[in-house]
């Protein structure tokens, strides 16, 4: 599938194990409920694979993740593939 420029040097499979390892899917259910899939389409507020990235580095500031850049672009990397779809 093709990605944006943006995450063309991703890790996806680092982007898959951070996602699993830092329990991403279940802080989001904890704020929309439902399977936390809600949280990746909220009407027009992400609408770019560069804001997507911004997002995911505020959760790793806000939550003081730690994660590295690339390992926040893996991280975008693998939502895009699988919520966005950005091209």
């Amino acid at each position: 599938m093709a990605q944006p420029a943006i995450f063309k040097e991703a890790d996806i499979k680092l982007g898959e194990k951070l996602i699993a390892e830092n329990k991403c899917v279940a802080c989001h259910v904890s704020k929309v409920g439902g399977d936390g899939s809600a949280i990746y389409k909220p009407q027009g507020r992400i609408n770019t694979a560069s804001f997507l990235r911004g997002m995911v580095e505020q959760c790793n500031t806000q939550l003081n993740m730690g994660m590295f850049p690339e390992e926040v672009t893996s991280v975008a990397a693998v939502l895009n593939r699988d919520h966005y779809k950005f091209k």
